[in-house]
């Protein structure tokens, strides 16, 4: 079975920075397609996307602020996030193993979107004028 838990959320003020880390038992990261998503209010947003073959994206809204890195010893992603906004603020889930592409924005529950098969079960970050 495959399980994926994020941690590190939080809240804090606009310019701060936070940490999101995924792990994952069951699945393996290296050499994987596996994504960062956050869910505001009805629409899911992708935050980052790293494809298997190492190449990273980031949608306008958070490139140059947002850097994902992996593990690969510890089987973990994290997600550096600078200068923070409060429309940064959204329950950030991170996904693994791409099953199609339905877009940067989604609209509904990050969880119902099937454009991959495995999904964390969410970390809240609240980022406060």
């Amino acid at each position: 079975e495959v399980q994926l838990v994020e941690f590190g959320g939080g809240s804090l003020q606009a310019g701060g920075s936070l940490r999101l880390t995924c792990t994952a038992s069951g699945f393996t990261f290296h050499n994987a397609d596996m994504a960062w998503y956050r869910q505001v209010g009805n629409e899911c947003e992708l935050v980052t996307i790293s494809n298997r073959d190492g190449r990273l994206y980031y949608p306008d809204s958070v490139k140059g602020r947002f850097t994902l890195s992996q593990d690969i010893a510890k089987n973990t992603v994290t997600l550096e996030m600078n200068s923070l906004k409060p429309e940064d603020t959204g329950v950030y889930y991170c996904a693994a193993e791409r099953r199609s592409w339905g877009g940067n924005v989604i609209v509904g529950s990050c969880l119902k979107v099937r454009d991959f098969g495995y999904w964390g079960q969410g970390t809240q970050v609240t980022v406060s004028s």
